[in-house]
C-alpha cells in the first residue's frame, strides 16, 4: 500500500480518510480523484493541499482515459472507492445520475484497474494480478434495505434496497462482487452505518441540525422521527477501512458499525440541548417515500477476524462533532450558499 488512488476523496468520508492516511503513514502517496460535484469541497482538503504526499485531480470516474492515464503515472497499487452520489432525497428527486455515478462510473473504474493490474491484461480468462494489489468499494448498510425492531444486519444478509440512491449502491456491489468471480480481480467491500463527524454536507441529519439551531431555523424531522440508524463516527470508519486494506481477506465483504442505535429524533433532540436551544424549533415534515425504518450492523466479522472496533462511543463522537462545526463556522457559511440553497427550499418548503 504505497500509492493510493482515493476517489471522491474532496466528500465528507474520503476527505476524512486521506488526513487519516497521511496522518498515519509516512510512506505513502494519495491522489485524489473528484468531480468536485455540489457536495465536494476541497476547503475539506486545504491542510494537506502542500502535502508532497497528495496531489489532486478533477475528474470523474466515467473517464475511462482519464482513469487509465492517471494509472500509468501514478502506478497505484491501491484503489479505495468513495464516488458515489449519496443521499436518498436527491435519488428520489433525480435517479438518473445515482445510476449514471455509482453503478457506470463503478463499472468503468474496475475495467481500468482490471486492465492494469492483470499480468496478461489481452487474455480475457488471465486471474494473474501483479502482488500486493486491492480495490476496496465502500458500499452503505442501506443495501440490505429495511429491519423489523430486532435483529442486524450480517453480510450475508439479503440485499433489499428500498431508494433509487440504495439500488445503485447495491448495484454497484454486484459489480464488483462480480469482477472478483469473474476475472479475479482482488477486491474487497466494506458497508457502513450512517457516519457523522467534520467536513459533512449539511444536507445530512447532524450538520443540517446543528446549522439550524445555530440559526434559530425550523429543524426539519421526517414523520415521528422515530427512524432508527445505527451511528458510526468518521474516524473509526477510516481505521476500519485502514484495517481492511491491511488484513482483509481478497472477495470478502465487511460490515463496519459502531453499535450506537439511535432514534432521529433522539438525535436532533441531543443536539438541541448541546446547543441550549427550544425543542419549539422540531418541525415535523411529511415522510420521504421509501423511508426505511430501522437499520442495525452486526460488525462481529470485522471484530473477530480482522481486530477492529471502534475506539469512539457516540458521547465523544457527538461532543467533538458539535465542537467542530462550532469551530469552524465560515466552512458553513461557505458550503450553505448558493445551490445548496436551493435544494434546501425544494426539499423543506415554508
Amino acid at each position: 500500500m504505497k500509492n493510493i488512488l482515493v476517489t471522491g476523496g474532496a466528500g465528507f468520508i474520503g476527505s476524512n480518510f486521506i488526513h487519516y492516511m497521511l496522518g498515519k503513514y509516512t510512506d505513502i502517496k494519495v491522489v485524489n480523484l473528484d468531480a468536485l460535484t455540489y457536495s465536494g469541497n476541497l476547503e475539506n482538503l486545504s491542510a494537506v493541499a502542500d502535502d508532497p504526499r497528495y496531489t489532486f485531480v478533477k475528474g470523474d470516474i466515467c473517464d475511462q482515459s482519464l482513469l487509465d492515464n492517471l494509472f500509468k503515472k501514478y502506478l497505484f497499487d491501491t484503489v479505495v472507492n468513495f464516488a458515489a452520489e449519496s443521499h436518498v432525497d436527491r435519488s428520489i428527486t433525480d435517479p438518473q445520475i445515482f445510476v449514471t455515478t455509482n453503478v457506470l462510473g463503478t463499472q468503468t473504474l474496475l475495467d481500468v484497474t482490471r486492465a492494469n493490474w492483470n499480468l496478461n491484461p489481452k487474455d480475457k480468462y488471465s486471474r494473474k494480478y501483479k502482488d500486493a494489489v486491492r480495490f476496496l468499494h465502500i458500499s452503505t448498510d442501506e443495501v440490505y434495505g429495511a429491519l423489523g425492531t430486532v435483529g442486524k444486519f450480517t453480510e450475508l444478509s439479503p440485499l433489499a434496497p428500498n431508494s433509487p440512491y440504495s439500488a445503485s449502491k447495491a448495484s454497484s456491489d454486484m459489480m464488483v462482487r462480480a469482477y472478483h468471480v469473474t476475472y479475479g480481480l482482488p477486491v474487497n467491500i466494506t458497508r457502513c452505518s450512517n457516519n457523522y463527524g467534520p467536513y459533512q454536507f449539511p444536507e445530512k441529519l447532524i450538520p443540517l441540525m446543528i446549522n439550524n439551531c445555530l440559526k434559530n431555523k425550523p429543524l426539519p424531522v421526517y414523520g415521528d422521527g422515530m427512524q432508527i440508524r445505527d451511528w458510526l463516527y468518521v474516524v473509526d470508519h477510516c481505521s476500519a477501512i485502514d484495517t481492511v486494506l491491511r488484513k482483509g481477506i481478497v472477495g470478502e465483504v465487511y460490515n463496519i458499525g459502531g453499535n450506537n442505535e439511535k432514534a432521529n429524533i433522539e438525535i436532533v433532540k441531543l443536539i438541541i440541548q448541546k446547543l441550549g436551544k427550544s425543542e419549539d424549533l422540531i418541525t415535523y415534515v411529511a415522510d420521504r417515500p421509501g423511508h426505511d425504518r430501522r437499520y442495525a450492523i452486526d460488525n462481529s466479522k470485522i471484530t473477530t477476524q480482522l481486530g477492529w472496533s471502534p475506539a469512539y462511543t457516540f458521547e465523544q463522537g457527538i461532543e467533538q462533532t458539535i465542537n467542530w462545526y462550532l469551530t469552524h463556522t465560515h466552512w458553513i457559511e461557505r458550503v450553505v450558499v448558493g445551490s445548496y440553497q436551493d435544494y434546501y427550499q425544494r426539499m423543506y418548503p415554508d
